[in-house]
């Protein structure tokens, strides 16, 4: 495994939401997927990788400064691929590939700090007024400030706001990755949203 994993890129489709075939299905190619990987097919574990990191970007950016869940994205990638042989339900295949991101996100001990392009995309994402209510009138709520909140929330709220507001997955995509019905993930970026908003306003932004 000697080629990096490039950063994934953000999507600007919604897709139309699954159906219980259609996830099944999902799942299903997954295993396929996964079964040809453990006999040595690269092209396999390539396609997984085109499919998922998107998801494992954004739960490490729900941790972890920008910079680091770009190099920790290829560390996850190595540890499964190095760990497939562990996998016992190949249907389990990203929920089971989440919890390596997880785990690598903890180990790494940082939380998220820095900007760049992906703060802006969080400050765009949000749809934040330029203004601050109680700050100078140069200072914005710019996406340096709305990621260093946003990392401070609940993880569950902080996981599906990334997915959603970074990577731009849909809410049955961020399902699919994670295992939480449609309807939590509604749940979790309406209240996420909610108390990231309030958490601006204590912070003195419109």
């Amino acid at each position: 495994m000697n080629q990096p994993w490039p950063r994934p890129a953000a999507s600007d489709v919604e897709p139309e939401p699954a159906t219980s075939a259609a996830l099944a299905d999902a799942a299903s190619s997954d295993a396929a997927l996964v079964e040809r990987a453990r006999r040595g097919d690269r092209a396999a574990f390539d396609a997984l990788h085109q499919k998922h990191a998107r998801a494992v970007h954004g739960l490490l950016l729900a941790h972890v400064a920008p910079h680091d869940a770009d190099d920790l994205l290829q560390e996850v990638f190595l540890t499964a691929w190095r760990r497939l042989e562990t996998l016992r339900e190949l249907e389990s295949f990203v929920p089971w590939l989440l919890a390596i991101a997880r785990h690598a996100a903890f180990g790494a001990g940082r939380r998220a700090r820095d900007g760049g392009r992906t703060a802006a995309s969080l400050a765009a994402g949000l749809g934040l007024g330029s203004e601050p209510a109680s700050r100078p009138l140069d200072a914005t709520a710019d996406g340096t400030e709305i990621l260093r909140l946003m990392v401070e929330l609940p993880e569950a709220y902080r996981e599906t706001l990334a997915l959603r507001l970074i990577e731009g997955l849909s809410g049955q995509e961020i399902a699919d990755a994670t295992g939480l019905t449609h309807g939590s993930v509604r749940v979790n970026l309406h209240r996420g949203m909610q108390l990231l908003r309030e958490r601006l306003r204590q912070e003195g932004y419109a």
